[in-house]
């Protein structure tokens, strides 16, 4: 039962996924998502590149059984990805915005711990170096991404530097 569940939600969050990726892609309807517009396009490229592979390994290592330790590590990967997206619905202050993309993270994570119990982990010969390389470049990666939100200006501090400064004149 428990197996039936996970892959029902691992091919929901996959379409969901995928189909939260294309306007990154595309570059058709990013403003209506909050604070895209602000960002350089080779990131937000880089943020759907990601939801496609994210969206992808999270269901074809499993159903093809090649390299199905992939899986966990993918449905991982689209937590993180979604934790980045509530810094940005925080920094807006919208906080139901903040609060789905942390339940999609959260459904996510379970995904990655429900798969990993299923693999057998005598089948993961990942050296300890080769995990901790890549930990190495998902921590450069984060801190990247999360040093190009903060340094763009927040929208509503804009509009009220320039009602000050309206005034002010």
């Amino acid at each position: 039962m428990v197996n039936v569940i996970l892959w029902s939600v691992q091919i929901f969050l996959a379409l969901f996924f995928l189909g939260a990726a294309l306007p990154k892609l595309t570059g058709r309807g990013l403003e209506r998502w909050t604070g895209f517009s602000s960002l350089p396009r080779v990131l937000v490229l880089g943020i759907g590149i990601a939801e496609v592979l994210g969206s992808v390994g999270i269901v074809l290592p499993m159903a093809t059984g090649i390299l199905p330790w992939l899986t966990p590590f993918a449905a991982m990967g689209i937590a993180i990805n979604v934790l980045m997206a509530t810094g940005f619905h925080m920094r807006e202050d919208e906080r139901l915005k903040a609060m789905a993309t942390t339940l999609w993270a959260a459904i996510a994570g379970i995904i990655a711990i429900g798969r990993w119990n299923l693999i057998d982990q005598a089948a993961l010969r990942i050296s300890p170096r080769a995990l901790v390389a890549a930990l190495v470049g998902l921590l450069t990666a984060v801190i990247i991404i999360v040093t190009i939100i903060y340094r763009q200006p927040r929208p509503a501090t804009e509009r009220l530097q320039r009602k000050s400064s309206a005034k002010l004149a």
